[in-house]
C-alpha cells in the first residue's frame, strides 16, 4: 500500500471518530447497501463496505459481528423506513375517513414497494421473509388492521371476518405488486387505484336498519 493511500485511509479513519456514532452508523449502513444493490452480499466484503465508509474496520465490528449481522440491521431500518412512509401517507388523510385511508396504505405500499424492492429482495433473501414470524409483515399487517377496524368501529363496514379480509388484502397488494415489478410497468398510480377499487370491494356496507 503506498505512502498516499495509507494518508488517505488514516484521514479518513480521523474524520469518522469526529462523527457523532449515529451518522457514522447511518453512513456504514448506506455504504454496505450501496455495494449489496451494486455487486450482491456474497461479492461484497468487509473491506469494501469499510472502504466505502471512510471508516476502519473496527468500527464496524464496533456495531456489527458480521456481515449477517449489517444484513439483519439493514432488514430492520428498510422496515422501519417503509412503515413510516406508508404511516405518513395515512396520516395525510383525514381522521374518520377510512376508505380514504385504505387507499392510501395501498397507494403508499404500492409506491415504496416498487421504489425499494431491489433493496428488499437483498435483505430479505437472506432473512427468510415468508417466515410466518416475519416482524415486517406484522408492523405492516397492524397498520392495515388499525384502518379495517376503524372503519368497522365507525360503521362503514361490516365484514363477516374482518381479520379475513385484512390478510387478502395484504396478500393481494404485495402480490399484485410483484406482478407489476416483473412486468416492469409504468403506470404505478393507476394501477394503484384499480388495486385501492378491488380492495374496497371486500369491505360491504354496513346493511341500513
Amino acid at each position: 500500500m503506498d505512502k498516499q493511500t495509507i494518508y488517505k485511509k488514516q484521514t479518513a479513519s480521523k474524520s469518522s471518530r469526529t462523527k457523532p456514532a449515529e451518522v457514522r452508523l447511518d453512513e456504514l449502513m448506506n455504504a454496505a447497501e450501496a455495494l449489496f444493490l451494486e455487486r450482491g452480499v456474497e461479492a461484497t466484503t468487509i473491506t469494501d463496505i469499510t472502504d466505502k465508509a471512510g471508516v476502519g474496520k473496527g468500527t464496524f465490528y464496533h456495531y456489527f459481528a458480521s456481515k449477517n449481522d449489517m444484513l439483519t440491521a439493514l432488514a430492520k431500518r428498510y422496515t422501519e423506513q417503509f412503515v413510516e412512509a406508508v404511516q405518513q401517507a395515512i396520516d395525510a388523510c383525514d381522521a374518520g375517513d377510512w376508505a380514504g385511508k385504505l387507499r392510501a396504505w395501498i397507494h403508499a405500499n404500492v409506491e415504496t414497494y416498487v421504489k425499494t424492492y431491489r433493496t428488499h429482495d437483498i435483505v430479505y433473501n437472506h432473512h427468510h421473509h415468508h417466515d410466518r414470524s416475519n416482524q415486517a409483515k406484522k408492523d405492516i399487517l397492524n397498520q392495515l388492521s388499525e384502518i379495517i377496524d376503524g372503519g368497522v368501529a365507525a360503521g362503514i363496514w361490516a365484514p363477516a371476518e374482518p381479520r379475513v379480509v385484512t390478510l387478502l388484502i395484504y396478500a393481494g397488494v404485495h402480490g399484485a405488486t410483484d406482478d407489476i415489478i416483473a412486468a416492469q410497468l409504468e403506470s404505478h398510480a393507476l394501477f394503484a387505484q384499480n388495486l385501492a377499487d378491488a380492495c374496497l370491494k371486500m369491505l360491504p356496507a354496513r346493511a341500513e336498519n
